[in-house]
């Protein structure tokens, strides 16, 4: 999902924006989806590309991976 959304995870870790610890939650999460037919679904979509800019509502991780991408813009760590 991460990297469908343009984060390279190993990148926004090394520009202090994500933690160790909270890549290993949001595995987590990832991990214990309720959805993830739906998840593929978004991931791949009817053309094999992403429907949106940000992560479906259902994803767990979407708020953080929307606070990444907004660090990510404004360079770097928080």
């Amino acid at each position: 999902m991460a990297e469908s959304l343009g984060l390279d995870l190993t990148d926004v870790m090394a520009k202090g924006a994500l933690s160790g610890e909270d890549w290993r939650d949001a595995v987590l999460r990832c991990a214990c989806c309720d959805e993830p037919d739906a998840c593929l679904y978004w991931l791949h979509g009817r053309d094999g590309a992403p429907v949106s800019e940000s992560a479906p509502e259902i994803c767990r991780n979407a708020a953080l991976f929307d606070e990444l991408q907004r660090q990510m813009a404004l360079g770097g760590a928080r």
